[in-house]
C-alpha cells in the first residue's frame, strides 16, 4: 500500500491565515525595525568621518555632533528593539493561545473512533507544542529576517557606493552561502515534522505511565517503564542532534564564508589605500557595513531554523485541523428538539476493522420508556450495541431509528442533549465531588443537586467528609473507592435527566450493600427512559422489559427474565453458572 502523501502548509497559506491578519502589528513592527536598522547605521558613517575629516583637522565641535549623533542612534535602537519585542512577542503569545483553543476545540469534536486510535498524550503534544513555532512567523524571528534582509540591502548599496571591486568579491561567497542555506533547510524540515511525531509518542507513553502507576508498581515494572521512556528520550536526541547537525554545518558554512571574505577585503582594500585608491577611513566604514551585511546573513541560519520548526509544527497542526468532525456529517440535517425515545435497529452490522463484523445485522426494537438489557460473554458485542444506540459509533450498514427517523440523519447536539451515560471506566474530573455531579448541567439549582444526590445515595459516604460534597477527590477520583466513584457517576446521570440512557456495568464496582441502595435509584432513573443496560451480573437486569443474549454479535436469545429461564438455553445457562459462584 503506497504510504499517503504528507500535507505541507505553504508560504501563501501561512500569508493569509497567520501573517495577513496581524499586518498593523506586523506593520508597525517593520517601521520600528527600519527605524532601528537605519540607527544601526550611523555608527559605520560616523566612524568614517571621525576617521578622515574630524581627527586630521583636530574638529572639537565636529567630534560633540559625531558623539551626539551615535549616542541618539544608540538610544533609539534600544527603544525601538524594546517596542519591537513588546508589540511582536506579546502578539506571537496571543496567537499560540488563540491557536491552541482552536486545536483543542477541533479535535474535542472529532468522532470517537479518533480518539480510540490515538493516544492522549499525544494529542495533548499537539496541541501544546505543535503550535508554539508560530512565535516565529510572526514574533521577533520574523521580524529579524525581515531587519536581516533589510539591512543587508542597504548596506550592499552602501558598499557598492564605497568599492564595487571589493563588494564583487563579498558577493560570491555570499551567494555561495545562499544556495547552501536553502538546500540544508530542505532536507531539515521532515527532521522537525519527525521530531513533533516522537515528542508526541513520547509525552503519550509518558501520560500513560502516570496514569497507570499503581499497576506498574503493582506489577514491580518501573524499571521496564523507565527503559521504554529512556528509549523513546533517546530517539528524540538522535533526531535533535541530526538537526543540530544540519543547521551547525549551515552556520560553520557562514563562517568560513565570512572568514574568507574579510581575508580577502584587507588584501584588496590594504592594496588600495597603498594605492591611494580608497582613504582608511573608507576601508573602516567598508569593513563596518560588510560586518552589518553578513551578520544578518549568517544569522539567517538561526532563524531559518526556527521558521522551518515553525513551518513543521503547522504541518502537523494542518493535518489535525483537516480531520473531519462529527458534526461535518452533512447527513445530520434533521433537527429534533424532543422525542419520545423509541429505538429500532434495522440489521445493523458494525466492524471496528475492515472484514472483522463486531456486531452482525442486529435487529431489535426499544420502545420508548422501555428497559432493555445486553447479556454475554466479554467481547460479545454489548457495549458496541450501546455505543450505536448513542451515537458514538455509526453503522457500517443497516439502520438505526429514533422515533422513526433514521438516527443518522439527526444532528448530534439535539440527541446528545437528551443522552445520558454510566459508563463502566466511571471517569470523574479532578475537583469537587460537587463539580462532577453538576458536570451536565452546571446551572442547576442546589434543591435539584440534592434530589440527584440523595437518589443516587451519595450522601451517605458525603457526610462522612469533613468538606461533604466540596471534597477535593483527585485525578479521576482516585480518592474514592470504586462503589462511590461509580455512584457519583449515576448522580450525574440522574441530574442529567435523559430520554436516553446507557448503564454500562453501572453496578460493576459496587459491593453488596451498595448495590443494594443503588438498585433502588437505579430504578427510579430508568423510570420514563428508554434505557440499555449492559451487565454480567445478570442479578441487576431481572426486571427489564427485554433481555438480548449477545453471542459473537448476534442476538441469540430474546425475551423477558422468567421466560428465557424457561427456554433454558444460553440465558439459563449464563444465570444459573452466575448462581453457583
Amino acid at each position: 500500500m503506497a504510504k499517503k502523501a504528507e500535507r505541507k502548509v505553504t508560504m501563501g497559506q501561512v500569508f493569509k491565515t497567520i501573517i495577513w491578519p496581524r499586518r498593523r502589528h506586523l506593520f508597525l513592527g517593520l517601521v520600528l525595525i527600519i527605524i532601528s536598522r537605519l540607527a544601526s547605521l550611523v555608527l559605520p558613517g560616523a566612524s568614517k568621518y571621525l576617521v578622515d575629516d574630524v581627527i586630521p583637522s583636530n574638529d572639537l565641535e565636529l567630534l560633540k555632533w559625531l558623539i551626539l549623533a551615535v549616542v541618539a542612534a544608540i538610544v533609539v535602537q534600544s527603544v525601538t528593539s524594546y517596542a519591537l519585542t513588546q508589540i511582536l512577542s506579546v502578539e506571537a503569545q496571543n496567537l499560540i493561545a488563540k491557536l491552541r483553543s482552536r486545536v483543542q476545540s477541533h479535535i474535542i469534536q472529532l468522532p470517537i473512533r479518533f480518539f480510540d486510535n490515538t493516544k492522549t498524550g499525544e494529542l495533548v503534544s499537539r496541541i501544546m507544542t505543535d503550535v508554539e513555532g508560530v512565535r516565529n512567523l510572526v514574533g521577533t524571528g520574523f521580524a529579524q529576517m525581515i531587519g536581516g534582509i533589510l539591512t543587508a540591502i542597504i548596506s550592499l548599496v552602501l558598499l557598492i557606493s564605497i568599492s564595487p571591486l571589493m563588494t564583487l568579491y563579498v558577493l560570491v561567497p555570499v551567494i555561495v552561502f545562499g544556495l547552501v542555506s536553502l538546500k540544508a533547510f530542505g532536507r531539515i524540515r521532515p527532521i522537525f515534522r519527525e521530531r513533533g511525531k516522537i515528542n508526541a509518542q513520547v509525552t503519550g507513553r509518558l501520560t500513560e505511565t502516570l496514569g497507570g502507576i499503581r499497576v506498574i508498581k503493582g506489577f514491580n515494572a518501573e524499571n521496564q517503564e523507565i527503559k521504554t521512556f529512556q528509549q523513546g528520550v533517546d530517539e528524540l536526541f538522535q533526531n535533535v542532534k541530526a538537526s543540530l547537525t544540519a543547521t551547525s554545518f549551515v552556520t560553520s558554512a557562514g563562517t568560513l564564508l565570512l572568514g574568507l571574505a574579510s581575508a580577502g577585503i584587507m588584501g584588496i582594500g590594504g592594496w588600495m589605500i597603498m594605492e591611494g585608491r580608497m582613504t582608511f577611513g573608507d576601508f573602516l566604514a567598508f569593513t563596518l557595513y560588510l560586518g552589518f551585511m553578513i551578520a544578518p546573513i549568517v544569522q539567517m541560519s538561526n532563524i531559518g531554523s526556527q521558521l522551518t520548526e515553525a513551518f513543521a509544527g503547522l504541518d502537523r497542526t494542518e493535518e489535525i485541523m483537516n480531520t473531519p468532525l462529527e458534526a461535518d456529517d452533512t447527513q445530520r440535517t434533521v433537527a429534533l428538539s424532543k422525542f419520545k425515545g423509541e429505538i429500532v435497529f434495522d440489521q445493523v452490522s458494525f466492524a471496528y476493522e475492515e472484514g472483522k463484523k463486531v456486531v452482525k445485522n442486529v435487529s431489535f426494537d426499544a420502545p420508548a420508556g422501555s428497559v432493555t438489557a445486553l447479556v454475554g460473554t466479554s467481547g460479545s458485542g454489548k457495549t458496541t450495541i450501546a455505543g450505536l444506540a448513542a451515537t458514538f459509533l455509526n453503522p457500517d450498514s443497516g439502520e438505526i431509528r429514533l422515533d422513526g427517523q433514521d438516527l443518522g440523519k439527526v444532528r448530534l447536539q439535539d440527541f446528545r442533549s437528551q443522552l445520558g451515560v454510566v459508563l463502566q471506566d466511571d471517569f470523574l474530573f479532578e475537583g469537587t465531588i460537587r463539580d462532577n455531579i453538576l458536570f451536565p448541567r452546571p446551572q442547576a439549582t442546589e434543591e435539584q443537586l440534592m434530589q440527584a444526590v440523595y437518589a443516587a445515595h451519595v450522601q451517605e459516604f458525603t457526610d462522612r467528609f469533613e468538606q461533604g460534597l466540596d471534597t477535593l477527590i483527585g485525578e479521576r477520583g482516585v480518592k474514592l473507592s470504586g462503589g462511590q466513584r461509580q455512584r457519583i457517576a449515576i448522580a450525574r446521570a440522574i441530574l442529567a435527566d435523559p430520554k436516553i440512557l446507557i448503564l454500562d456495568e453501572a453496578t460493576s464496582n459496587l459491593d453488596t450493600e451498595s448495590e443494594t441502595l443503588i438498585q433502588a435509584s437505579l430504578k427510579e432513573l430508568m423510570k420514563g427512559r428508554t434505557t440499555f443496560v449492559i451487565a454480567h451480573r445478570l442479578s441487576t437486569i431481572r426486571q427489564a422489559d427485554q433481555i438480548l443474549v449477545i453471542e459473537q454479535g448476534e442476538i441469540v436469545e430474546r425475551g423477558k427474565h422468567e421466560d428465557l429461564i424457561a427456554l433454558e438455553g444460553r440465558y439459563y445457562q449464563l444465570y444459573t453458572y452466575q448462581a453457583r459462584i
